[in-house]
């Protein structure tokens, strides 16, 4: 077996391990796993392994392995390895153990989704790369470099040919005043007062030499000061105080990623077992998802007839009841609890589900209200139909026509074991970018 089929088998491995997931989401046990270990029922558990090359005759290290023998393994003892009765005890083997954020991964890869936690409260603030620039600072973090740029950008728009306007001043009838309309008109930073000191300096008998500016231009070569930079290098940079930058680090801060997902589940008469068990699944693999994405999860869970209470996780997919059904109760409540979990320091999450039957007008009067005024991340309502139709489930169709095209809004439709995946896809491809 050569290296690429051990990397096409490892890979092979990896799919299968991503169905085996997602037939487990679907149909398995989900009660083996618990809130921080996920256990995923597997089909392949002949991982492969490195052999030696059967024309390998020997070498260092080979000890008492014959050729061909796996890398690692343990040699079968007499009586090991024959076919008999098969054991009666189940090996630890059925089953692959991953933690929630692992989990969290698999998942992503299986339904092409990567949700980025936000963020919210800091905890810690620290120094980063010294990208921030002040007026004032030590010594040592003085900006070099960018104030010598400000002084030989100075240096360039001030400088100029000195010898070319002393040359100007000799035309004949010129003189500073019109040395200097000429020199304006040719942009040269050039005052009258030091054309005035130039000229004093000439000799009377040179203040003629020149009759014209086009015989200046014919006889004496003008440099940019570019080019004198260039050739005589630089003999001085004007630097002023206020050139001086001095460099700062730039304050990171680090921020946790808290998640509060309130679970909301009707509980009422016409929940029946299949109904309970479709929000079981659903909701379920959300949270693992959730606890593996964020370094802190919190979860509440609020069960509801025709009014609402808080339970325990352990009594949430399992509880029953018998009573009629308003789900603006489970939103009241959950408003009030999320008090407690402030959404500037907190990514928040509500899911609600049931078989959409509501009281009459509570859902426009006062749920869809509720969910406009309770911010989150995302709110995602789950219908349970195993039947696929029901005279009253109107809740989340009137949910989904008011937020159409929302970013925060979800709504999926879930009528057997079959639609859990695209449900949660639905759910946690629906979250926009903006928690605010």
């Amino acid at each position: 077996m050569g290296l690429k089929d051990d990397l096409d088998r490892f890979r092979e491995v990896g799919e299968q391990r991503r169905e085996d997931l997602k037939e487990f989401i679907q149909y398995g046990e989900l009660g083996r796993s618990g809130a921080d270990q996920v256990k995923i029922p597997i089909k392949i558990v002949d991982l492969p392994s490195f052999e030696y090359d059967r024309r390998d005759q020997g070498g260092v290290g080979q000890g008492d392995a014959d050729v061909g023998d796996p890398v690692g393994q343990p040699q079968p003892q007499p009586g090991e390895g024959d076919e008999g009765d098969p054991g009666e005890e189940g090996g630890e083997h059925e089953y692959y153990e991953m933690d929630p954020e692992e989990f969290a991964q698999e998942l992503d890869e299986e339904l092409g989704l990567d949700l980025e936690p936000k963020g919210k409260r800091v905890i810690e603030e620290k120094e980063g790369p010294f990208t921030d620039i002040t007026r004032s600072g030590p010594d040592s973090t003085l900006d070099f470099e960018r104030m010598f740029k400000e002084g030989l950008k100075r240096k360039l728009s001030m400088d100029f040919d000195e010898e070319f306007l002393r040359e100007v001043l000799k035309i004949d009838g010129w003189g500073p005043r019109k040395a200097f309309e000429w020199a304006r008109g040719e942009s040269l930073p050039v005052s009258m007062a030091w054309l005035d000191d130039a000229y004093e300096e000439i000799p009377r008998e040179e203040r003629t030499k020149w009759a014209s500016l086009e015989e200046v231009e014919e006889n004496v070569e003008r440099q940019t000061v570019t080019e004198k930079i260039r050739r005589e290098g630089i003999k001085h940079v004007p630097f002023r105080r206020e050139d001086e930058r001095y460099r700062h680090p730039e304050i990171i801060e680090e921020r946790e990623k808290n998640v509060v997902v309130v679970n909301i589940r009707d509980v009422s008469g016409s929940m029946r077992e299949k109904k309970r068990e479709l929000v079981e699944r659903v909701f379920t693999p959300l949270d693992w998802y959730l606890t593996g994405k964020y370094d802190n999860a919190e979860f509440i869970y609020i069960a509801h007839d025709a009014d609402a209470w808080e339970v325990e996780r352990e009594e949430f997919f399992g509880i029953r009841s018998g009573g009629g059904t308003k789900i603006s109760s489970a939103y009241e409540l959950a408003a009030l609890l999320l008090e407690a979990y402030p959404f500037s320091e907190w990514n928040r999450y509500v899911f609600a589900a049931g078989d959409s039957e509501n009281s009459s007008n509570d859902t426009e009067e006062r749920v869809i209200p509720l969910m406009e005024e309770i911010p989150a991340n995302l709110h995602a309502y789950v219908e349970t139909q195993p039947t696929g139709t029901a005279i009253n489930a109107t809740h989340a169709e009137e949910v989904e026509n008011h937020f159409a095209g929302s970013d925060d809004v979800a709504v999926a439709y879930v009528t057997g074991p079959e639609d859990v995946t695209d449900a949660i896809y639905t759910i946690l491809s629906t979250e926009g970018d903006s928690d605010e």
